[in-house]
Parts: C-alpha cells; structure tokens; sequence
C-alpha cells in the first residue's frame, strides 16, 4: 500500500508541476511579450514557447506516465493504448503548430530558421517523436501487427520516449535563455539586462527549473519498477495491485 501511496503523491506532483509549466510560459508571454496573436509579428512568435512547452514537454510527459497509474492495470489495455496515442497525437500537433508559428514569424522578418543549437534539438526531438508516434501506432494497435514485433519494438519504444522527453527539455531551456537573452539586452528599449535578473527574467528561470522539475518526477514514475505495469494477462486473472499490495 506504501507504494501505492508514494507513486499517487509523485503523479499528483506530476500534474501539478505540469500545470505550473503551462500557466507559466503562457503568463510570461501574455504579461512581459505583449500577449498573442498569428499576423507574422513578435505576437506571433509567443504561441512557440507556449504550445511547446504545453505539447513536447507536459503533455508528453503525461502521455508517457499513463499506463503506470495502478487504477489502469487490472482493466483491458487497449482503451488506455489508445488514450496514450491520443495524448501523444495532440503533444504532437501542438509541437508542430508550435513549430509552425516560428517558422512563419521568421519567415516574415527574413530572418534565418535553424541556425541556432537550440532550433536542431528542437526540430530534432520533434522529427524522433513524429517517427515514435507512426512506428508505435503501427507496432502497437494495428491489429495485423504481430507480437512478436510488439516485443522487439517495445524496449526501443520506451528507451525512445525518455530520450525525446529529454531532448525537448533540453531544447526549451535552451530556448528559453535564448529568448531572455535576446530582449532583455538594457540597451535603452526600455528593459534592463538580464545581468540585474529583472522580474521577467526571474519567471524565465523559473520556468526553466519547472520545467526540469517536471522531467525528474517523470523520470522518476517511468523508471520506478514498482510502480511499472504487469504484463498481460488473461481477463479471468485480472491484476488487483491494491489488493495485492494490501495482502503482502
């Protein structure tokens, strides 16, 4: 019961540092970056980190965690493979959209797209989760797909999903410090350097170690043994873990 208790306190903070991820960048770009809108201008670009961060890391991460909540085990599998791809298929079109919106606002300004360390992790981890995406869609729910591929494909899924959780991480804290270096120069626009820590960059920051936050609590879930889904079995040897954990 113990376990029970420690994996429910760990996905709650899960969630609740997701959220905290989400209201800040969407604060920080409404209330510092002038707010939103999709005209090609700097309003433009404020949709990037906000659909990034909302789709490549919170919802991913909660996609990635799903099948390791114990209320989820002793239940028939495919509802939850098919919730998982739906979370992990929305994470996917909001990166994209995401990507999208800078790529027009550069576009607009003529302004080079990838050229920065940041823009190839980024593009990167988002080309690896659109490949994980197809080939887990393919291996893992279409019906023709044999087990046998179900298992070679399965620890190479898994392995996949924490490296692209990892790369989108390290790409929005890249872009991040990027962004806040970029308009917090003091150079007389009426802002201070990011060397004095003003209350923009302080919440830029902030939003970082959220971030990061939100990825060691995943890594955590994902990689707890406990707390990992038993295998298949037949529907009249449904697994009971709080009884079980219970009766040890």
């Amino acid at each position: 019961m113990r376990s029970i208790v420690s994996f429910y306190i760990c996905y709650l903070l899960c969630l609740g540092l997701g959220l905290a991820c989400v209201v800040c960048v969407s604060y920080w770009n409404h209330r510092w970056r002038g707010g939103f809108a999709w005209d090609g201008t700097a309003l433009q670009f404020n949709w990037h980190p906000v659909l990034m961060v909302t789709g490549l890391i919170v919802l991913y991460g909660n996609g990635a965690v799903l099948y390791r909540v114990p209320l989820t085990w002793g239940q028939n599998k495919l509802p939850w493979k098919l919730l998982h791809a739906t979370l992990m298929l929305l994470a996917l079109v909001l990166s994209i959209v995401g990507l999208c919106a800078v790529f027009d606002f550069h576009n607009a300004k003529n302004t080079p797209n990838l050229y920065s360390l940041h823009s190839w992790i980024g593009i990167a981890a988002t080309a690896l989760f659109a490949i994980q995406w197809v080939v887990g869609m393919a291996g893992f729910l279409l019906p023709c797909s044999p087990i046998s591929l179900r298992k070679l494909l399965k620890p190479v899924h898994v392995w996949l999903g924490g490296s692209i959780l990892w790369l989108s991480i390290a790409a929005c804290i890249s872009g991040i410090n990027e962004k806040l270096f970029f308009v917090l120069k003091g150079n007389g626009n009426g802002t201070q350097s990011y060397a004095n820590l003003p209350a923009e960059a302080v919440l830029g920051n902030s939003l970082g170690v959220l971030i990061v936050a939100f990825g060691l609590v995943v890594l955590k879930i994902l990689s707890t043994l406990n707390w990992q889904r038993p295998e298949s079995r037949p529907e009249d040897m449904a697994y009971a873990p709080l009884l079980q954990e219970e009766n040890e």
